[in-house]
């Protein structure tokens, strides 16, 4: 069966960083492109970053551009989203979409 496991989340000061993980099975993750999503209490769904099959393209959301970077290691068939700089305005839970399925979501909260 397909299963996607979101993993990573935690809680940060201002400043700090995380590496979130998704860890796919169940299909040939590595043809298909992936792509974090986070949305926070009271707010839309919002694209966070999207990455192809083949890793040779990337897509940030303009509030996360120059701070977040989305890779995958096909061979483990895991996809990953490294957070630095955080700030408050990140606080969220983070959801890897891939082949059409959701990770159960990651809760990351910046504060102090």
């Amino acid at each position: 069966q397909v299963q996607l496991v979101d993993s990573g989340g935690g809680l940060v000061q201002p400043g700090g960083s995380l590496r979130l993980s998704c860890a796919a099975s169940g299909f040939t993750f590595s043809i298909y492109d992936i792509t974090w999503y986070r949305q926070a209490p009271g707010k839309e769904r919002e694209l966070v970053a999207r990455i192809t099959s083949r890793g040779g393209r990337t897509t940030y959301a303009d509030s996360v551009r120059g701070r977040f970077t989305i890779s995958r290691d096909n061979a483990k068939n895991t996809a990953y989203l490294q957070m630095n700089g955080l700030v408050p305005e990140d606080t969220a839970v983070y959801y890897c979409y891939v082949y059409n399925k959701w990770g159960q979501g990651t809760q990351v909260t910046v504060s102090s």
